[in-house]
């Protein structure tokens, strides 16, 4: 499925991190990926991450999943909103709607969550950190924009839920099926259901803060580091006031921490392996037998495709113009000549007819991405 009156260069310069965008017909014929009662089934599940928010007496009640197939026999009256994390890594139909947005960097693209409404279902005004692409499903939404957001703005007193104190939108439109909103950073925005069996898929993307980068990337330093490398001063001289900490004792101890930081090459591959740990591993792959170099060249030789686990990440970054690191679900993988023309491929596509004469090499890798479950084999129709 692939985009139709959308035009990528254009939307990446005058839009990306800049503005909503609102798309009439993202696609020539919209097909609705997954049914509403599909996607309760999954709620019910205890290893999907889900909620209810539900509209009561000008009040916001949030419920954490797994939801009792019961619940939804009994919702009331009151608006209520269904939403489901990470559907693509449960549905392939869903997972498929990924594809059109990989002009963004797969790096970036975090995961699909569906919603389901009935009429006057939302959650509320809010704003997230991150880009949205919000595609309407099923039924219709009103969308609502207003202002830019920051650390500052009020929010209402509630626990789980980070909703808007004071909402003025500047900008409403109604989606209908196959239409899409793109909503930037910090952007604030409240959609509302316009009648029952309303269904919107938000394409989110990932951005780390700050704060989540330094902490992670110093954790994982920090059990490499020795003990025994500490200060020293060999060539201290006597101050005037030895209350005083030197301008030389300070960058000395900055120059410590900061040679640690900078190390680009280790930060590299920390971050590869940081950002492709998988965010739902239970869902597993992995075969009933561990496959051999020999089983994945006789699988491809009888014509199986490879298809990635929805679920599991894959990036590479460049060494040399022949050599490269892989990174997938975690694991760092040092790839070269045919290997790394076989990591390319694999990082840009999610089914991909290998040849059963690749080079060793190559086939162990394969063989290692089959057994951790990040890839399966799967026969020609």
């Amino acid at each position: 499925m692939q985009l139709s009156n959308f035009d990528v260069t254009a939307f990446l310069k005058d839009y990306w991190q800049q503005k909503p965008l609102l798309i009439r017909s993202a696609w020539d014929c919209w097909t609705n990926p997954v049914d509403p009662d599909e996607l309760a089934g999954l709620a019910c599940e205890p290893l999907v991450e889900s909620r209810i928010i539900t509209r009561r007496d000008h009040a916001w009640e949030l419920e954490h999943g797994p939801v009792p197939e019961s619940r939804f026999a009994k919702a009331g009256r009151d608006p209520w909103t269904l939403l489901v994390q990470s559907v693509d890594h449960h549905l392939p139909s869903v997972a498929a709607l990924l594809d059109p947005f990989r002009f963004v960097p797969n790096w970036r693209i975090d995961d699909v969550m569906v919603s389901y409404a009935v009429d006057g279902g939302g959650v509320g005004a809010h704003f997230d950190h991150y880009d949205v692409f919000l595609v309407q499903g099923l039924g219709r939404r009103r969308w609502e924009v207003g202002a830019l957001c920051d650390d500052d703005t009020e929010l209402l007193a509630h626990d789980g839920l980070r909703l808007l104190a004071d909402f003025q939108a500047t900008e409403e439109w109604i989606l209908e099926p196959g239409d899409m909103l793109y909503v930037p950073p910090r952007v604030a925005h409240r959609g509302v259901a316009i009648g029952d069996d309303c269904m919107t898929y938000s394409i989110g993307f990932r951005a780390p803060s700050r704060a989540e980068l330094i902490e992670a990337w110093a954790d994982d330093m920090i059990p490499d580091l020795s003990d025994s490398d500490r200060y020293a001063d060999p060539h201290l001289l006597q101050q005037d006031n030895p209350g005083e900490i030197s301008a030389e004792a300070l960058a000395q101890l900055q120059a410590m921490i900061a040679e640690t930081l900078l190390d680009k090459t280790r930060f590299a591959r920390w971050f590869g392996q940081y950002n492709t740990t998988p965010k739902n591993p239970e869902i597993d792959w992995r075969p009933e037998h561990a496959e051999d170099a020999d089983d994945v060249q006789q699988r491809l030789a009888a014509g199986m495709t490879l298809v990635r686990n929805p679920a599991s990440r894959f990036s590479l970054i460049r060494e040399t113009d022949t050599s490269l690191l892989l990174f997938v679900d975690g694991l760092c993988i040092a790839c070269s000549d045919d290997t790394a023309r076989f990591a390319e491929r694999v990082c840009a596509e999610t089914e991909l007819a290998v040849p059963s004469n690749s080079a060793p090499a190559t086939l162990e890798v394969i063989a290692l991405l089959v057994n951790a479950g990040s890839l399966a084999f799967e026969a020609e129709d």
